[in-house]
């Protein structure tokens, strides 16, 4: 529906508004899926009117912090990444529990590729290659509950 680049605190987002009906969006933040309650109060439908983004800013923050959480503490992951070896570390973008491991170590993986799928917020998440390679390790385990930054899959030079 709507597509928009938007750089919160110094972190950049692409957010994708999907469908917006009877106070819910299917917004899509950085490839993290989330159903959006907009308060009766925000008239979303209205972008153009004047007083109207007022409201509209109040949903716009709501999807934001949740992934401008994850956003800072990614930089202090790459300490622990660096001794998992010579490869791209593909980390978790928010708290949740591992549900399915798509790759094995020497894999090879193209960028996009599903990794991980995880359950956050009651969704299921697909976690993705953001580098093509060889599986170099997998971090993590099927029914394993991970952290922020967590590191779940290091690509490897394919």
């Amino acid at each position: 529906m709507s597509r928009y680049d938007l750089v919160i605190n110094g972190q950049p987002y692409a957010v994708e508004i999907q469908s917006l009906a009877g106070g819910r969006a299917k917004v899509v933040v950085n490839g993290v899926a989330y159903d959006v309650e907009i308060p009766s109060g925000a008239a979303a439908p209205a972008p153009e009117a004047s007083a109207a983004p007022a409201a509209p800013a109040a949903p716009s923050p709501e999807p934001a912090p949740a992934p401008a959480a994850p956003a800072p503490k990614p930089a202090p992951e790459p300490a622990p990444a660096a001794p998992a070896g010579d490869g791209e570390v593909i980390t978790a973008p928010m708290p949740g529990h591992i549900l399915n491991i798509l790759v094995d170590a020497g894999d090879t993986v193209d960028v996009g590729d599903t990794v991980v799928v995880m359950e956050a917020m009651k969704m299921e998440n697909e976690i993705k290659a953001h580098v093509s390679g060889k599986v170099a390790e997998v971090k993590v385990a099927k029914g394993q509950d991970v952290g922020v930054g967590e590191v779940l899959v290091v690509i490897g030079a394919g």
